[in-house]
């Protein structure tokens, strides 16, 4: 996405002038009179101020140098680099969303009755406006009471300063998608068969985000933690592995997993037996399976990939899922959730 656009002719001398995005007032360069831009206002620019200092920065990363399934020594041998402030761009997206979801929902044992929801939500989203696969935060808890208008000369005499790439309407339509989503997930129906939304009082914006990037040097490898410049915790990081861990995540989900697969398998089949012929019952079954399999393939994948420790904050992940429904859906299945995305804890599973 270019950042400026040209199209605006100077009143006086007839030149054209070029308009920042999200700049109001113009100068020209011929006759350098001001003009104010009106009419489509423009993607507005916001900054978040720097909270944290460097020393504070620092702290967390020690902290992220601790843990069961990193290195033991790691806190010891890391060697720090550098460590340099930048101020990554994010999308903005606020607004209301008006819709309805017509469908059907379960009314006693064996029949369905038509339900109309209606929906009207103020929804937020935010995601990175550049690729941001080096610094691994995809969106930012951004304090609404702490935004200011965004200084160019300001950030960039303080920090390394990144740019939108992504375009305008790639941004509005991966909101659209995740409102509309959002609001799916407001009412669990056991079919949908129509459903319409508006978006009513959008606004777009553009921020920038401070973040603070340590990277390290571990038995001549390297690594890279973030840090959040407003909030001071770590958003991202990369970190070597415990072995130890590693194997104690192995053999603690083959017990478990293989645990809750023949037992449990078997204490569903009997409550079966008792049970009526609904869906929900036969889905008692495969619910020991399914949780078995994801902490045996969790702990298998802790063993075998967890050489290099990848970290990252939920609140840092793409708003944005790839797939409705899932096991999402299902109570206190959070962990396996988390299992299947590849973040297997042995002291959340412990737990």
């Amino acid at each position: 996405m270019s950042a400026t656009s040209h199209g605006l002719l100077c009143p006086r001398c007839q030149s054209v002038i070029p308009i920042p995005e999200g700049v109001r007032v113009v100068q020209c360069p011929s006759c350098e009179m001001r003009s104010y831009v009106q009419g489509d206002k423009g993607t507005r620019r916001w900054q978040v101020a720097r909270q944290v200092e460097r020393e504070q920065a620092l702290t967390e990363v020690q902290r992220f140098f601790s843990g069961m399934n990193r290195a033991s020594d790691l806190k010891r041998k890391a060697d720090i680099k550098e460590v340099f402030l930048v101020y990554l761009p994010y999308w903005r997206v606020r607004a209301h969303l008006a819709g309805w979801i017509f469908g059907r929902v379960k009314s006693g044992k064996d029949s369905t009755k038509p339900v109309e929801v209606e929906i009207f939500e103020e929804m937020h989203w935010n995601d990175a406006a550049t690729d941001v696969s080096e610094f691994g935060v995809h969106q930012v808890r951004i304090p609404h009471n702490e935004l200011a208008p965004y200084d160019s000369d300001l950030l960039h005499a303080e920090a390394m300063v990144f740019e939108p790439t992504e375009s305008f309407s790639d941004a509005e339509d991966e909101a659209r998608q995740y409102f509309e989503q959002q609001a799916r997930s407001r009412r669990t129906l056991k079919s949908r068969y129509f459903e319409k939304y508006h978006l009513l009082r959008r606004q777009l914006s553009i921020i920038y985000y401070p973040l603070w990037v340590a990277r390290y040097e571990y038995r001549q490898r390297n690594y890279q933690v973030v840090v959040d410049g407003a909030a001071n915790r770590v958003l991202y990081g990369k970190a070597p592995g415990n072995i130890m861990y590693r194997s104690a995540a192995l053999v603690a989900a083959m017990a478990v997993g293989n645990f809750i697969l023949v037992n449990g398998t078997y204490l569903a089949a009997q409550a079966l037996l008792f049970a009526d012929d609904s869906d929900d019952a036969a889905l008692l079954v495969l619910l020991p399976i399914v949780i078995g399999l994801a902490i045996v393939i969790a702990g298998y994948r802790a063993f075998r990939y967890g050489e290099e420790i990848e970290q990252t904050d939920k609140t840092a992940r793409k708003a944005l899922k790839q797939k409705d429904g899932g096991l999402k859906g299902l109570p206190g299945l959070e962990i396996v959730n988390d299992m299947m995305e590849g973040e297997f804890n042995l002291e959340k599973m412990l737990r």
